[in-house]
């Protein structure tokens, strides 16, 4: 039963995150998401329940005339922030509950995971108490319904006796005290839920608090609509306990069972709500084993680390190496947009539940998987991709304070940073680093200068529209501004081949090259190089002096540049069209070459197909990817 429940709500699930990967994109969709966005409406709650608070009348008299004035006497403040947080309670049960519903679904809530399973149920009733203690607050007819029904409903445990509703069935009970104490229990039990919610997080390796910047401005927005659209406002003026309440709205995100209480005898209700927290509480321990995976633990091994991973029993090979310190590329943790593909090179894994689109049946039957779904069968070894190495944490981040900043192109920037404690950063040319965002967001960055300067650090930013990172460089870095990031990252380096070397740039995909150039350069290597760089106009070239001065001092080094989009302004009078086209009109056959491409995502895939279809072998092909906004993929310039 449960296994047929979770494959109905698997194939569920799929279905809708495929849609809305289609319209907001895999990075930013929501789904992938759902505990950051329940973090960041906390904190709208909290914030705007502060605000709140602070016109709050805590008295009999006070307490519905406060709530009025600041509904409709400051509706510009408090009349809206009263609905942002209305709402926002709202949203933040939906996204925790779908949070539960998702990892049930995905089998995330049993062996290790059961801790955060049951913090996670917990925190659910903590939330849930906290909204219906809201509501006895603005003290008007909604208020004296819950709290009547509540109490009701509480008193019929054993020891209560009718205590409780004894002080709210007469006028004469209800004073001052009464509501000093639920507010106290308002703002004590969100702290709780503050505090719940970092102990649920601590087993959850490289867990995520803040969802991205995009999904942030989109919530906020989506509130200040519904506010200004639906106006939350008190119903049928205030309480009077003279008076029984025929007729109410009620919030079905917080209070459904008050019908149920009204309608129902205590002990059914309660049976209800006892077994069903009991079932779940319970349900990470109903099956003997997990649904996916092997018992384990078993070892995971990566090419490149010399490190072993133990793998728990159902544990993604993704969360094990992050469990361990080690980097690994990943961006939704969901299967949705393929930033963890690898290759498994021995042992079998469990491939899990995923996007078709972004790990193809093909791509399967070539050892192909994703990190953040597979769990293994057997003892695994397995291959990143060329564009990710794996690092430990330990020792691997850095800060480092921007030294120089020198504009090279329009839309190129050059930063010079210094690591701050004086370490020399031990990359290889061609690798890349992770700047580090104030989020835990990633931009990756190439060295652009070659590791017998690592006492320094050089990067060619380039502007892209909207990026978050790029467009801070361009607008507000100074000098001695800290950054932090992490690294060496990647395989993008030059081999120990005697083989002739073909270099192919796209924009800011010099860097890199420019880093394995000087580096072959200061090693002596002799080998024959050629390297054609590619840009949309002649202006976007930067450091041509230098490249022309390494064509002159060089023998065995050959330049050409390609424009891809001129102009008759621009006067250009050299090669035109694709950059690797131009390569291909030279060197017709590749056999025998070693090639190094790097640039956009566009480029890349298109130029190594005709590679291979021009006799370059497999092994001689060695690529980096710029992707735009993606953690640790490749080199991505925003």
């Amino acid at each position: 039963m449960i296994t047929f429940l979770q494959r109905t709500l698997q194939a569920a699930f799929m279905a809708v995150e495929a849609r809305f990967n289609a319209f907001f994109g895999d990075r930013l969709n929501p789904f992938y998401h759902l505990g950051a966005i329940s973090f960041f409406l906390f904190w709208i709650v909290a914030a705007s329940g502060v605000y709140l608070y602070a016109f709050f009348g805590t008295g009999v008299a006070d307490a519905y005339l406060s709530v009025q004035a600041l509904t409709h006497h400051q509706w510009f403040a408090g009349g809206i922030l009263r609905s942002v947080h209305r709402y926002a309670s709202d949203a933040f049960a939906l996204t925790m509950v779908l949070h539960m519903v998702r990892h049930f679904a995905f089998d995330r809530f049993s062996g290790f995971r059961a801790f955060s399973w049951l913090t996670g149920l917990l925190l659910l009733w903590l939330v849930y108490v906290a909204g219906v203690n809201g509501y006895m607050l603005p003290w008007d007819r909604l208020a004296q319904f819950v709290i009547v029904t509540a109490f009701e409903w509480l008193d019929w445990l054993p020891g209560l006796g009718g205590t409780l509703i004894r002080n709210v069935m007469y006028p004469s009970s209800i004073n001052d005290r009464f509501f000093s104490l639920l507010a106290f229990m308002h703002i004590g039990i969100s702290l709780i839920v503050l505090l719940l919610m970092w102990v649920h997080v601590q087993r959850v390796p490289k867990a995520r608090t803040a969802p991205p910047r995009p999904i942030i401005v989109g919530l906020l927005l989506a509130l200040l609509v519904l506010a200004i659209a639906l106006p939350v406002v008190s119903q049928q003026g205030p309480a009077a306990l003279d008076h029984a309440v025929a007729s109410i709205s009620l919030d079905w995100f917080f209070l459904p069972l008050l019908p149920m209480i009204e309608r129902l005898p205590a002990l059914y209700v309660w049976a209800v709500v006892a077994g069903a927290t009991a079932l779940l509480a319970v349900l990470p321990w109903l099956r003997r084993r997990p649904v996916r995976g092997g018992t384990g633990p078993f070892q995971l091994k990566i090419v490149g680390s010399s490190k072993g991973i133990a793998v728990r029993s159902g544990e993604t090979l993704l969360d094990a190496g992050l469990r361990e310190g080690v980097a690994l590329p990943y961006e939704c943790r969901n299967g949705g947009c393929g930033v963890c593909a690898c290759t498994v090179l021995e042992g079998s894994v469990d491939h899990g539940r995923y996007q078709e689109r972004v790990l193809p049946a093909a791509a399967r039957a070539q050892g192909r998987t994703l990190l953040c779904c597979a769990t293994p069968l057997t003892d695994v070894e397995i291959e990143l991709d060329d564009t990710a190495t794996p690092q430990a944490a330990d020792g691997g981040t850095y800060s480092a304070r921007v030294e120089s900043m020198e504009r090279l192109a329009p839309e190129v920037m050059r930063l010079q940073l210094a690591v701050t404690d004086g370490r020399r950063v031990p990359f290889k040319a061609g690798q890349y680093i992770n700047v580090l965002l104030d989020d835990g967001q990633r931009r990756a960055f190439s060295f652009a200068n070659p590791p017998q300067q690592s006492n320094k650090i050089e990067l060619h930013v380039r502007r892209i529209p909207g990026g978050r990172f790029t467009g801070h460089v361009f607008e507000q870095m100074k000098n001695g501004d800290i950054v932090r990031f992490e690294g060496p990252l990647g395989n993008f380096a030059l081999s120990t081949s005697d083989a002739p070397i073909l270099l192919v740039a796209g924009a800011t995909g010099f860097a890199p090259v420019k880093s394995i150039l000087e580096d072959a350069f200061l090693r002596g290597v002799q080998r024959p190089m050629s390297l054609y760089w590619g840009v949309r106009r002649p202006s976007d070239f930067y450091l041509l002096d230098t490249v022309r001065e390494w064509e002159r001092q060089h023998a065995n080094f050959r330049f050409c540049p390609v424009v891809s989009e001129p102009v008759a302004a621009d006067q250009w009078h050299g090669r035109t069209g694709l950059v690797h086209e131009a390569m291909l009109a030279d060197f017709p056959s590749l056999m025998g070459f070693e090639l190094y491409v790097c640039g956009s995502v566009r480029m890349v895939d298109a130029a190594v197909p005709d590679f291979f279809a021009h006799g370059l072998s497999a092994d001689a092909c060695f690529s980096d990817a710029f992707t735009p906004a993606r953690s640790a993929p490749g080199a991505t310039p925003p």
